[in-house]
């Protein structure tokens, strides 16, 4: 059958034209041809170059994903099968994959799709009708592929529960969708299946640079943690490591901590106190439960605080601290609302700042991709002037290298930015 052909407006198109994926709603001239939602459909510029093939939905303001650039590639069970491989090949060779993120959307040429590793269990995520319906076959491939290398798969977990999905016209979807061992037929899309109560735990144990944590798929946030900072984590604890071993007393506080990942390599790495806040009581449970799991409760605790009311009373009574670490929640998801999430970034950098003692360690992200990395460090820049601290960089990093970032039109891979400076009074 052939494919639809869309056909974009003149002029239109920079950002696929730039190396991105996304073709929105208002750069389509014409479509010529018949099409279901999700299909497959071919890409023309204005006058009739070819600019790719990808998976449309006339109900998302993004209405064509981006599959491939290549106008005689094919999109069938061997182009989707060498994707996943490629996928996995790329994770082998950069990553502990004992735990990592598998798939990662348009960086990985599958756009709308996420799949993570905790383990021998999977967590999939799915956020565009197209990729809905390629899902099953990607699944399929996954497993096959992971068992050709010997790495089980015990089960797999839907957490395509994301109010995005309803922008695409997709109901938000959430729980098992198969066990080792069972018949049902994993690979039919947007089909949860249920169990005996005790087949299959929702929480699960890791391990990520020495740290032991309970990982719930259910109802933790995103896929169950945030894999992403991995290797930040890693630089942290190394620093306390150092500071340690130069006969420091390294005293921390780790803000946002939700389940206290930063704090528990801090800790790991030797810190004589940690202290983690978190809005959410849920949080800070499940935080105090991975200090325990790791033998850290005589150093390592958490509060519930809300962070941005808690920084100033601290200050106020004077506290100081060796390392403070600010891991905030995106304060923008939209490119409208980035002054008013640069205000929030200044506003606990400033406090963040103050907090740490002359001579010591502040490490501070942003995991907002519209606060691209140039704003952000404007804004740790006016922080500092205003704190009337010195900075000193010690690193700059991003996402770990299972997360990569595919240098495209609008960057819609890269969105973790992230500091360790050394904080100097004023001199």
């Amino acid at each position: 059958m052939n494919k639809a052909i869309v056909i974009l407006k003149k002029g239109e198109g920079r950002t696929i034209k730039a190396g991105g994926s996304w073709i929105y709603d208002n750069e389509i001239d014409r479509i010529e041809g018949s099409y279901e939602p999700g299909d497959i459909v071919s890409v023309q510029d204005f006058d009739g170059y070819p600019m790719g093939t990808g998976f449309i939905n006339p109900a998302s303001k993004i209405t064509i994903r981006i599959m491939t650039r290549d106008p005689d590639a094919v999109v069938d069970d061997e182009f989707i099968r060498a994707r996943v491989r490629a996928a996995w090949e790329y994770r082998k060779s950069v990553t502990d994959t004992s735990s990592c993120r598998i798939i990662f959307g348009e960086a990985d040429f599958l756009p709308g799709l996420v799949v993570d590793k905790y383990e021998d269990v999977l967590v999939v995520e799915s956020l565009a009708l197209g990729i809905d319906r390629l899902k099953p076959k990607i699944l399929q491939y996954l497993q096959e592929v992971l068992a050709e290398d010997g790495v089980p798969v015990r089960a797999m977990f839907e957490r395509s529960d994301a109010k995005i999905r309803v922008k695409e016209g997709l109901p938000r979807a959430k729980g098992l969708i198969w066990m080792a061992g069972d018949e049902h037929d994993i690979y039919k899309a947007g089909e949860t299946c249920t169990y005996d109560e005790g087949a299959f735990d929702p929480r699960l144990q890791i391990m990520e640079n020495g740290v032991k944590y309970m990982v719930d798929v259910e109802n933790g946030q995103k896929t169950g943690f945030f894999l992403d900072q991995k290797g930040n984590r890693l630089a942290m604890q190394n620093l306390v490591r150092r500071m340690k071993a130069a006969g420091e007393k390294v005293r921390v506080l780790d803000c946002f901590t939700h389940t206290g990942s930063f704090a528990l390599n801090c800790g790991l790495g030797g810190a004589d106190e940690v202290t983690g806040l978190d809005i959410s009581d849920l949080a800070v449970a499940q935080a105090s439960e991975n200090a325990a799991l790791n033998g850290l409760s005589d150093r390592v605790s958490f509060r519930a605080e809300n962070v941005l009311d808690y920084l100033p009373q601290l200050n106020e009574a004077g506290e100081k601290y060796d390392v403070v670490i600010l891991d905030p929640p995106a304060f923008t998801k939209t490119r409208d609302k980035i002054k008013q999430a640069a205000k929030g970034y200044r506003e606990i950098n400033i406090q963040g700042m103050k907090l740490t003692r002359n001579g010591g360690y502040l490490a501070t992200c942003s995991c907002s991709h519209f606060m691209d990395a140039e704003t952000f460090r404007t804004v740790i820049g006016q922080a500092a002037r205003a704190a009337h601290r010195r900075l000193r960089q010690v690193e700059f990093r991003t996402q770990a290298p299972d997360h990569p970032i595919l240098w495209s039109g609008d960057e819609e891979s890269y969105y973790l930015k992230f500091y360790i400076f050394q904080v100097l009074e004023e001199r």
